[in-house]
């Protein structure tokens, strides 16, 4: 067959680096020398506390914070609210004030459905001659008849009068009520602003307040971090001379092979302590291989001993039948040469018996020879 460079299979690939990144997961355990010696790491723990209360202090802080925002916006809410509730009365107000003084019953020109009895009221019974609610087409006053026109006409100017000085005190209450509420307006902006002002002092304070209490937590927090590692470090290099001393004066790189000995199993060895066969061992391996190389050298003699004879009689039983076909063939072949020869012998008997019969009937005398002989000269 030929070789052909196929692709790897992706999941093979993916399922041998998994075991791959397994194993050296397991490897980096085992050879953790702080898990193995120390335990368990009580100072990162205590330092993840400390992490973890000086993240709580920060976020009360910040939710401290917020709250004063919230309170100074909720402030802000109110007084709008406030405010716009002022605007609402003040319209409601005045359109209150428009409707008694422009709307009344009485200078209503609508007629009201509900009351059927408005218009008897408006036009009661004849009362005479100079009733206002009859008109010319009453045929109860014409025109050119009219007694009262003066009094109409004083009447009318004292309602107009009267009409001019409301629309003025109207309008000067107007103006009054506009004065006021742009006083009240700008009382209430005032406030605002003052109460804004407030927090925003307030919340600068409290910034101000919060980063120093920051940058000093920092500033605590770093000089602990230094120390952490230089701590950390001073204790890494003795972890490191312990764990060079462990080596040196453990088995561990001696060549004592009861290290590698498998504790449940005594006829298996550990991988990671073994560190090679004793010269016992090794001349047991030898021996037996040696022994396996005998054996293997007279099995392979005896095989080579069976195959010659295998092949001589092989070799024997084929010139027998080669001798056996020679001698089939030969007396096949001499079978053929007679029936051949008689087959021939018979022909040329046929053969002379036409010529001797139908041929050569007629045998020439000497007397023929001669004349013959004559004749060609």
């Amino acid at each position: 067959m030929y070789q052909v460079d196929l692709p790897p299979d992706p999941k093979e690939v993916a399922a041998i680096e998994a075991r791959r990144n397994q194993e050296k997961e397991r490897q980096s355990r085992f050879f953790n020398v702080r898990t193995r010696v120390m335990g368990v790491d009580v100072e990162a723990l205590n330092n993840q506390v400390e992490e973890r209360k000086l993240q709580e202090a920060t976020e009360r802080s910040k939710e401290a914070a917020y709250g004063t925002n919230q309170v100074r916006y909720d402030l802000v809410a109110q007084m709008l609210e406030k405010e716009q509730a002022e605007r609402t009365r003040r319209l409601a107000k005045k359109v209150q004030n428009f409707r008694e003084q422009r709307q009344k019953l009485r200078n209503r020109c609508e007629l009201d459905f509900w009351n059927s009895n408005q218009l008897w009221r408006e036009f009661p019974a004849y009362l005479g001659d100079n009733a206002p609610y009859y008109g010319q087409a009453s045929l109860q006053c014409f025109s050119g008849e009219d007694l009262e026109r003066a009094t109409y006409l004083r009447m009318q100017q004292e309602q107009f009068q009267y009409s001019l000085e409301r629309q003025l005190q109207e309008q000067q209450q107007a103006r009054v009520d506009e004065n006021c509420a742009d006083m009240l307006n700008d009382q209430l902006r005032l406030a605002m602003d003052m109460r804004a002002a407030q927090l925003a002092k307030l919340e600068e304070s409290c910034r101000t307040a919060m980063m120093a209490a920051t940058a000093s937590a920092n500033k605590a927090q770093a000089v602990k971090l230094a120390e952490q590692q230089r701590q950390e470090h001073q204790r890494q290099q003795e972890a490191n001379l312990v764990e060079v001393q462990n080596q040196i004066t453990s088995d561990l790189l001696t060549e004592n092979p009861q290290v590698a000995q498998n504790p449940v199993a005594p006829h298996r060895v550990l991988p990671y302590c073994w560190k090679g066969m004793t010269p016992e061992q090794r001349a047991t391996i030898r021996k037996v291989q040696e022994t396996q190389h005998h054996e293997k050298e007279a099995q392979r003699q005896a095989e080579q001993a069976l195959d010659a004879k295998w092949e001589s009689q092989a070799i024997n039983l084929a010139q027998a039948q080669r001798l056996e076909e020679q001698e089939r063939l030969c007396a096949e072949f001499r079978r053929g040469l007679g029936s051949f020869n008689q087959q021939l012998a018979m022909e040329q008997k046929a053969q002379q018996n036409y010529l001797n019969s139908i041929i050569y009937t007629n045998q020439p005398t000497a007397q023929y020879h001669l004349q013959f002989n004559t004749n060609s000269r």
